[in-house]
């Protein structure tokens, strides 16, 4: 697994524990620099940092083009990897675009649920097409 690929899953990991614990991402995030252990790249602190920055824009657009499914439906785990697709597909544009994408599925599809890799992957997808006409 390369840097990148293990900084999205920190990040990921951040994100999750902060909505399971109902805490503020930065928070978890500074409370994780501190303890070092598993230490947390600079990317990874960036992802958290980003999604917190645009999550109500990425909630909006996930809430408006995933069909048929609110964001309290979505499993947490999913929705912390979608977060983080979107925040990478729309806001870095050192990622390429299928980076973006793949990586947010190759996420759930090693820790969420058999549909979740098909799910994130639909859905970003659609956002993709669209990247061109989304205001951010």
């Amino acid at each position: 697994m390369g840097a990148r690929s293990k900084s999205r899953k920190r990040a990921l990991d951040i994100l999750y524990e902060s909505a399971q614990r109902d805490a503020d991402p930065v928070a978890t995030l500074a409370e994780r620099l501190a303890q070092g252990d598993p230490p947390v790249s600079d990317y990874a602190a960036l992802l958290v940092e980003g999604v917190v920055a645009h999550q109500e824009r990425i909630d909006e657009l996930l809430a408006t083009y995933a069909e048929q499914w609110t964001l309290d439906r979505m499993p947490p785990v999913d929705l912390a990897a979608l977060r983080i697709g979107v925040y990478e597909l729309l806001w870095c544009e050192d990622v390429p675009d299928g980076v973006a994408v793949s990586e947010a599925v190759s996420l759930v599809a090693s820790l969420s649920t058999d549909d979740s890799a098909g799910f994130v992957n639909g859905l970003l997808g659609r956002l993709l097409s669209l990247k061109p006409s989304l205001s951010v």
